[in-house]
């Protein structure tokens, strides 16, 4: 396990800081816009959020104290912490709160209306005092406040600073935005006036390594004191070091590839089945992630709320690919492969290019930027994309954008009014058994259709040097750095 007390020898009147390395640069650090799990990462530092989760998900306290919930589970009452401040020194109140959610509602290509779609109004009598009113049932909602729909800007910053707002982000959480240089460097300051209390750090830098090698090289060296994710070769080497450690622990995602179902050759369902029946899940598991990930059945991982053994992991079936192809008249079907740098994509994408060959699939494989690959899944501008999800703690939060009507996340362009039906209704439900029986009739269908070819669920691995204390590690894979130290 993780030693919780790390980092590199300092004086104690020294300036603290932290080097994080990340496995992408986050594309967006604002909370309506950013559809990128390494964002969150950076995020989580310069917002506070309506509330959060804990080590063992279980919905928190954060800029707001309390909540009750009448009216048969349509209104929403949280009372807020007061005297807040953000970065800029203007007030975190009850005005601030509605600004953010209706922004996140709002906002021209906002990636949380899916997730907000059930609100019908936010009101804030009074300072202290949120009102979420609902158009209907939505049992999600607080875990959907826990992550980037909740996050609180600065109305101010975000007024003034328009579409640019992701340049210069402003929230009133333990760090604060500085700077940053695309490709190389994020730079977070410590918050000295923050409400919860002054970090112990003085400052984070975040920077991008696609290259699982060039990571690991870097924590060795001393040149960062945490990494994440850690690739799986990785993780003895790591372990041998007696400055350092690692921890792997089960996430709340999965992995796999997106068919885009609005053009040629994966508009052909039978192609779409044929692709998916070559994958060999059991494989993938032993050959790029030596036994440390789990074969996906479809987008619920075990020991979460709404996993289900009755949903079972698709076998490799070559034989049965090659027939799908021959009885769309697709035989020899090309397409290309789109995925983002660094060592393991590019070993998982080519173990997917050899297995889809052995049943007659000609695949190219394209490498691209992750903000640039991104931007082309969000456009549909691709055949088939390596894209996988960081995972939520309500299991909405993994299915309902995925594969409902014009859901954000979406990338396959899936459509079924049947589908739509179930995930609504799902969202409606307040019994998880009940919600679990819905979400089984949707994924049979969904996992017959295949736009999303589900490989595996991933794991969450944090390197550190063994003198860092206080980072809290919580299934969402988020790195929590309010409470670190360096010693």
């Amino acid at each position: 396990m993780l030693a919780l007390s790390t980092a590199v020898l300092v004086s104690a009147a020294a300036a603290e800081t932290l080097t994080v390395g990340l496995d992408a640069d986050p594309p967006r650090l604002d909370p309506a816009l950013s559809t990128a799990f390494v964002d969150r990462q950076v995020m989580n530092q310069i917002f506070d959020k309506l509330v959060d989760v804990d080590e063992k998900l279980k919905v928190v306290p954060m800029v707001a104290k309390s909540w009750k919930v009448t009216n048969g589970g349509l209104t929403y009452t949280f009372k807020l912490n007061t005297g807040i401040k953000f970065a800029d020194g203007t007030a975190l109140d009850a005005a601030a709160v509605k600004y953010s959610i209706e922004r996140n509602m709002t906002l021209d290509g906002s990636a949380r209306k899916g997730e907000l779609a059930s609100v019908k109004e936010v009101t804030a009598p009074d300072a202290a005092t949120v009102v979420i009113t609902l158009k209907n049932p939505y049992g999600p909602l607080l875990a959907v406040l826990s992550d980037r729909a909740g996050m609180i800007v600065s109305p101010a910053a975000a007024r003034k600073a328009g579409a640019d707002f992701a340049n210069s982000p402003v929230g009133s959480g333990p760090f604060s935005f500085v700077s940053r240089k695309r490709q190389d460097n994020i730079t977070l300051k410590a918050n000295t006036a923050y409400w919860r209390g002054k970090p112990k750090l003085d400052s984070l830098v975040y920077r991008p390594f696609p290259d699982g090698d060039v990571r690991v090289a870097n924590l060795l060296s001393g040149a960062v004191q945490v990494i994440t994710p850690v690739d799986p070769k990785d993780i003895a080497t790591i372990q041998k070091n007696s400055k350092l450690d690692v921890n792997t622990y089960q996430g709340l995602g999965f992995q796999g590839v997106w068919m885009n179902v609005t053009r040629p050759p994966f508009n052909n369902k039978l192609v779409r089945q044929a692709f998916s029946a070559t994958l060999d899940r059991d494989a993938i598991n032993k050959v790029v992630f030596l036994n440390t990930v789990k074969p996906a059945a479809g987008p619920f991982p075990p020991g979460t709320p709404a996993y289900s053994a009755a949903i079972k992991v698709q076998a490799a079936d070559v034989a049965g690919a090659q027939k799908k192809l021959a009885q769309a008249k697709k035989a020899g079907t090309s397409f290309t492969l789109l995925t983002s740098p660094g060592a393991v994509n590019a070993q998982l994408a080519q173990l997917y290019q050899a297995m889809a060959s052995q049943a007659g699939f000609s695949v190219k494989i394209e490498t691209v930027e992750f903000g640039t690959l991104l931007d082309r899944a969000d456009k549909k501008n691709y055949d088939a994309v390596m894209l996988g999800w960081s995972g939520r703690p309500d299991p909405d939060g993994n299915i309902y954008d995925f594969f409902h009507t014009g859901g954000v996340n979406n990338q396959a362009g899936y459509s079924d009014a049947s589908i739509d039906s179930l995930l609504e209704k799902a969202r409606a439900q307040n019994a998880m058994s009940a919600r679990t029986a819905s979400y089984n009739v949707a994924l049979g269908k969904i996992l017959d259709d295949s736009p999303y070819a589900f490989t595996y669920f991933s794991s969450n691995t944090v390197g550190a040097v063994k003198t860092l204390s206080g980072m809290r590690l919580i299934p969402d894979g988020i790195l929590r750095f309010y409470t670190a130290d360096l010693k």
